[in-house]
């Protein structure tokens, strides 16, 4: 959904004035990220916009972990998709508003599309449209709340090389709770990963296995 200028500010108009919706202007996006640069590259990091709008910060993001791809697997096309997929695998987002959680989506999946050159149909966008569908998240990052209450729950994908990736979910409210419950003199400080379990461990997958969970 591309909107014009005109239509996103009539939009925004409202939007201010009933959730505080403000859209950041490119140039500070990548002021912003140039402050964590090597973050921001690294194919592996993984980076959430608590508050990602339509994705002016993630499509950044996104563009400078492709590039990074680029420049180590560039020259062979399995490694260069599947190192591209996993880019967006670390790419996450939380959006109150549903048409913006969807622009979102859309973005960053014509990113990806444009950059491993296939059609829509083709089973690499489809894989990217199952990501996304659980890493751009409609919630409230505040009360870490789907629209009907649930909590949300991330993905953690893992490359493991020769085309086979890991998911395992975990729920928010319990990851934000990490870095506090594991700090030096923390009572939880030893338990390490077993405080923090996922909900659910998936099978490996395959680009196939992707795909399929996206109705054509």
């Amino acid at each position: 959904m591309n909107l014009t200028e005109k239509e996103r500010l009539i939009r925004s108009k409202q939007r201010v004035a009933d959730h505080g919706e403000v859209f950041t202007p490119s140039w500070m996006v990548e002021n912003m990220l140039n402050l964590v640069q090597g973050e921001s590259e690294r194919i592996d990091s993984r980076v959430l916009e608590p508050a990602c709008g339509s994705g002016n910060f993630l499509v950044s993001v996104l563009t400078r972990k492709l590039l990074t791809v680029e420049a180590r697997h560039g020259k062979s096309e399995f490694e260069k998709r599947h190192y591209a997929l996993f880019a967006l695998m670390c790419t996450y987002g939380i959006e109150l508003l549903e048409d913006n959680a969807a622009e979102c989506r859309e973005n960053l999946g014509a990113l990806f599309i444009a950059y491993v050159g296939v059609r829509e149909d083709d089973e690499w966008a489809l894989a990217a449209r199952a990501v996304l569908e659980v890493n751009i998240v409609q919630g409230d990052a505040l009360t870490m709340t789907t629209p009907i209450g649930r909590p949300i729950t991330f993905a953690e994908w893992g490359y493991l090389g020769k085309g086979k990736y890991q998911r395992r979910d975990f729920r928010y409210d319990e990851l934000t709770k990490r870095s506090e419950w594991e700090a030096e003199g923390s009572l939880f400080a030893d338990f390490g990963e077993d405080l923090f379990a996922p909900v659910i461990t998936h099978p490996t997958m395959t680009i196939r296995d992707l795909a399929e969970q996206v109705t054509r």
